[in-house]
């Protein structure tokens, strides 16, 4: 038997429950599998109060039942993953709710200047790379000594002064 304390909703396997719709966007009767925020943060692997905190600063919008509880669809667990990476890159809460409410210009600079980022972080962990490679070769007892890792800690130097914001400086 088939209970569900949700009107025109039927609980499916597992804790999923099935929603008949009538949207343009789908077709009539056609059933969307949604999820309640537990299951929803475990699909994300997130806690459920980050869930309710990317809804509290704007970046995700979960669907509420009549009785205030929110409900996922496939959309909305997608947006959650792709918060996720954004992160990862990254990317602030605000910068990716941007993302979503800005037009395209504004998207692409914000992922442009990300990328551009991660770019130049990519290439200053290169450089730290190839500096202990060397430390670890190096036949100088002392480092200070070695004229090699002089030329790194010049190139440092360098490199961090020329990509400091001037308030740091």
């Amino acid at each position: 038997m088939n209970f569900s304390p949700y009107p025109g909703a039927s609980r499916a396997a597992g804790s999923t429950v099935e929603v008949q719709v009538d949207l343009k966007s789908i077709p009539q009767g056609a059933c969307v599998t949604t999820w309640r925020i537990g299951d929803a943060a475990a699909l994300v692997s997130v806690p459920t109060h980050v869930l309710r905190h990317w809804e509290e600063v704007g970046a995700l919008e979960p669907a509420r039942l009549a009785n205030g509880h929110r409900i996922y669809d496939d959309e909305t667990i997608t947006r959650a993953r792709l918060i996720r990476l954004c992160q990862r890159a990254g990317m602030s809460l605000t910068e990716i709710g941007d993302l979503y409410r800005g037009d395209g210009q504004r998207r692409t600079a914000l992922v442009r200047d990300r990328r551009d980022r991660i770019a130049d972080q990519i290439r200053r962990l290169h450089a730290a790379q190839d500096f202990l490679d060397h430390v670890l070769a190096c036949a100088h007892p002392v480092v200070s000594t070695c004229p090699e890792c002089s030329s790194f800690a010049a190139r440092s130097a360098s490199d961090t002064s020329q990509s400091e914001p001037a308030s740091h400086r």
